[in-house]
């Protein structure tokens, strides 16, 4: 059976380890616990990107679920934003935060944050985080006042010392924004520690679980680990997970998943999935997604910045973007190529969808192919 699977074959079947097809969450809180962490960067991105994965569920049933410390931001791995539960942040943060601190070691000296400045920083967030959550400018002029420049880059980095320490992350809404909190006060922790070998198998079951089929290359680079580290994290999991070898590459995944007849579940589905969605950037090497062709048209000129995609049958075949009124939603699909009736039919149901997470009704315009989409 391994020799038959293909590139789109590993593609559809993510669709699934992901529920993004099937099955689904039910609710934000089960989605993020399948998911582990999700890419969080871009806060309206990643909202849908839960919803997407939980039928029925709208933006406000999400912010609810953070709202109730049931979910949080923070950057537990490569310096990045993600969503996590609570625990699964504890969980996370000590296995690479020693790598993250070499990584962030040269940007401090630029920056000129010593360690007695990021003590002054602590001291001073911790104190003030304590009489209740504040906004990201509310926490910077909490350091100001403690006489830590904010200026540049500096003050983000200072805030991220503390939370990769795992003392505060984003949790409640406050208007349109996310507030940080003392992490142990806001969602104070439902299990012990568990020791580090421990910990990378567990991580290293979820992971292949909710993102399979996937390689330890991806692995190591979706949870900043060393290969050396995920290869004996992996060994000790044959019990819980399947694998396959195509040509040299071995994949590893859920069994339910591996063992999926074809065609598989979601050959003809498509889905408007948000930038910086689990479904790309959980691994390091997306060309079972995205041809190569079209990479250029999801990040511009390479800038770190992915666009929202336009998924059928798993994989990308254009971006879309979106213009939000006070009663509405104009959303405009960019293709590669021009699509058939059935794909631009489900592409509109897909709109729909997304309507009904944000609660307006959608107004969906196809682009003629070859529409620079910078433009929009």
């Amino acid at each position: 059976m391994a020799a038959e699977w293909h590139a789109i074959d590993i593609a559809r079947s993510r669709l699934v380890a992901q529920r993004i097809h099937q099955p689904p969450g039910a609710d934000p809180l089960q989605t993020v616990t399948h998911l582990t962490a999700m890419q969080g960067q871009d806060l309206p991105g990643v909202l849908w990107s839960i919803g997407l994965r939980t039928p029925n569920a709208t933006e406000s049933d999400v912010r609810t679920a953070f709202d109730r410390g049931e979910l949080v931001r923070s950057w537990p791995m490569r310096g990045t934003l993600h969503v996590t539960t609570p625990d699964d942040l504890r969980l996370i943060l000590p296995l690479s935060r020693h790598r993250l601190a070499a990584s962030f070691a040269t940007r401090h000296r630029e920056l000129g944050i010593t360690p007695a400045d990021v003590t002054a920083a602590t001291d001073a967030g911790v104190a003030a985080l304590s009489n209740g959550p504040l906004v990201r400018k509310a926490l910077l002029a909490v350091f100001e006042a403690a006489g830590q420049p904010i200026s540049g880059q500096r003050g983000i980095y200072l805030i991220a010392a503390l939370a990769q320490a795992g003392l505060v992350c984003l949790g409640p809404f406050v208007g349109k924004e996310q507030a940080f909190v003392l992490l142990d006060d806001w969602a104070p922790p439902a299990r012990a520690p568990r020791e580090r070998d421990e910990a990378l198998v567990e991580l290293a079951v979820r992971y292949f679980t909710s993102h399979g089929p996937a390689t330890a290359a991806d692995f190591a680079w979706w949870a900043n680990l060393t290969l050396t580290e995920v290869r004996a994290a992996i060994s000790q999991t044959a019990d819980r997970l399947g694998s396959m070898t195509i040509g040299t590459t071995t994949w590893h995944g859920s069994p339910d998943v591996l063992s999926l007849e074809r065609p598989l579940p979601g050959a003809r589905s498509v889905h408007a999935l948000p930038g910086f969605d689990e479904n790309l950037l959980g691994y390091t090497d997306r060309s079972a997604a995205l041809a190569a062709a079209h990479a250029p048209l999801i990040v511009p000129g390479n800038n770190g910045v992915f666009k929202s995609t336009i998924v059928a049958g798993g994989r990308i075949v254009g971006t879309w973007t979106r213009v939000e009124k006070p009663a509405s939603i104009r959303l405009t699909a960019l293709p590669f190529a021009e699509l058939g009736s059935g794909t631009r039919s489900a592409m509109a149901g897909a709109a729909r969808r997304y309507g009904r997470f944000k609660e307006k009704p959608i107004d969906l315009i196809f682009s003629p192919v070859g529409e620079d989409p910078a433009r929009l």
